[in-house]
């Protein structure tokens, strides 16, 4: 396949891509010039520079995934990508350490005024009492989000013997406890700490989350540290708290505006430090970010899971173990279903019986509503998009889990219900990967799911399975196996047949005019 790599991205990442693919590298081709060759293209990977707007992804015809080496996805239109069934995917934990080491930094140049005490000592001063600092130790460093790097940077203050409070709605205190960092409401956060830092990202929420308001509340001499995401801190704000030196010092790293407005009166502010968004860039970085992107554009294409995927679950390697074997068995249930299926589908329900209901199975559910939707709809269906198009369609779908589980280890339904019928398959494991079908509505059965077969409905008339035979027989149609079952005790039955071949509409035909046959189905199970 073809790869676009727009922007400068570590060679590490090239490299991999070009392992598998061809990869064509640009430095910075305009929102015109990517319109106009993006239809040739497989991939894209991109850093922050490239605008990926519902345009580029409209004109990627043959897109399949998106990657951004590192963390921010702003400029990637992600709802018109998963509109059109493309994988958009990032590098999370690539600068990770850069960040944290870097607020870190920051924390430390803001206590000793080491930027000032350079810019004066080119300027030919010896300023020893003026820069007078304070050290951390004792200190009471607020965090305000305890993600990957809030937590890395918590780590990190402890050492230098810091007390660590932290605000962090989605932690449990019992979590916060386990990591001897006191979690605490915002207000508190804002009045006990000597030093701030953010790292939340920028939401409807967040957005000027440290306004007048907020200044106001602080701990008067407190020093505010921002290598998170611009628009979190009202500037204006800002500028009013460290005049009214309620804020003693800020480090900034992320703006409203980028690149920073030169007239924005941070800049003159002699307590305020200022960097052009580098907290995450360092060569390590640059090289794990390209390398954790190309892995993900990779194992896209493969149409494998992809663990950064921002708009398909992600999934950690042993819940990939507990799955992957059930993803075969699922998509041919779906063929089932669908083929017995009569009318327009209005829900799916997928059921997990026994031991499978401890892992984590939104991406085979996902795979069961692809697998339903796709052989019904004229566009393309995947595991990205498949959501969105049944929601469209005003196709309720449902996950349910229960622990218990009668007869196998493992089991999985797929039950679909149209404005006419509702049917359902079920299918399980023998060991690691043997697949059965062993339900059909409410037949049990133990069906091979390879090849063709033929699905008989019929009321329970003697000599049945010989007029099937016979009509096969005179068709040069063979007979691989064949089940008989019944609806408890009733007189209506089933016949799956294994044939070696497809019966054409004439031999359905006249398996129909058989007295007692209700329906007749084929179903032809995909070559793994």
């Amino acid at each position: 396949m073809r790869i676009l790599v727009n922007n400068k991205v570590a060679e590490a990442g090239i490299k991999l891509l070009r392992e598998e693919h061809d990869v064509d590298t640009y430095c910075s081709l305009s929102q015109q010039e990517l319109i106009e060759i993006i239809p040739q293209y497989d991939a894209l990977l991109v850093r922050g520079d490239t605008i990926v707007s519902s345009e580029v992804i409209e004109a990627g015809r043959n897109l399949k995934v998106i990657g951004r080496a590192g963390l921010e996805v702003e400029h990637i239109d992600i709802q018109a990508a998963t509109k059109q069934g493309i994988v958009v995917l990032n590098a999370p934990q690539g600068n990770s350490a850069s960040t944290i080491e870097y607020t870190l930094g920051m924390i430390l140049a803001l206590s000793r005024h080491i930027p000032q005490a350079y810019a004066s000592i080119q300027n030919g001063a010896w300023e020893r009492q003026r820069f007078l600092g304070r050290e951390l130790k004792d200190k009471v460093l607020g965090i305000i989000g305890l993600g990957r790097i809030g937590m890395g940077v918590a780590k990190r203050a402890k050492a230098f013997d810091m007390r660590v409070i932290a605000h962090d709605p989605f932690l449990s205190e019992e979590k916060g406890r386990e990591l001897g960092i006191e979690l605490i409401e915002l207000d508190g956060i804002l009045r006990k700490s000597d030093y701030l830092t953010l790292h939340i990202p920028l939401t409807v929420d967040t957005r000027d989350m440290l306004n007048q308001d907020a200044f106001s509340k602080m701990k008067t001499g407190l020093r505010l540290i921002n290598c998170a995401r611009g628009g979190i801190i009202d500037e204006k704000a800002l500028i009013w708290a460290l005049q009214q030196g309620i804020v003693a010092g800020a480090a900034l790293d992320a703006f409203a505006e980028g690149p920073i407005d030169p007239s924005n009166p941070l800049l003159r502010m002699e307590n305020v430090i200022c960097t052009p968004r580098i907290a995450s860039r360092t060569q390590e970085a640059e090289n794990e970010v390209a390398v954790g992107a190309a892995r993900g554009i990779l194992a896209a294409l493969r149409l494998e899971p992809v663990a950064t995927s921002l708009n398909m679950p992600p999934v950690t390697r042993d819940v990939m173990n507990t799955i992957m074997p059930y993803f075969n068995l699922m998509r041919k249930m779906c063929a089932l279903a669908v083929a017995l299926a009569e009318g327009r589908i209005i829900n799916i329900d997928v059921r997990y019986n026994g031991n499978i209901t401890t892992a984590d199975t939104k991406l085979l559910t996902l795979t069961a509503i692809q697998g339903v939707l796709n052989p019904i709809l004229q566009e393309d269906v995947n595991i990205v998009n498949a959501p969105e198009v049944a929601k469209e369609r005003g196709i309720t779908f449902r996950e349910i889990k229960n622990k218990e589980s009668q007869n196998f280890v493992d089991l999985i339904s797929l039950t679909v219900k149209t404005d006419i019928t509702e049917h359902k398959v079920a299918g399980t494991l023998f060991g690691k990967s043997d697949q059965r079908v062993v339900e059909i509505d409410d037949f049990r059965v133990e069906i091979d799911p390879t090849g063709c077969f033929l699905l008989i409905s019929h009321d329970d008339f003697p000599g049945l399975i010989g007029k099937v035979g016979t009509i096969l027989g005179e068709s040069n149609i063979n007979i691989t196996s064949m089940q008989v079952g019944k609806i408890n005790t009733s007189s209506r039955g089933v016949m799956i047949v294994g044939i070696d071949s497809e019966a054409d509409a004439p031999v359905i035909n006249r398996l129909k005019e058989i007295k007692g046959v209700q329906t007749v189905d084929m179903i032809v199970f995909e070559v793994e």
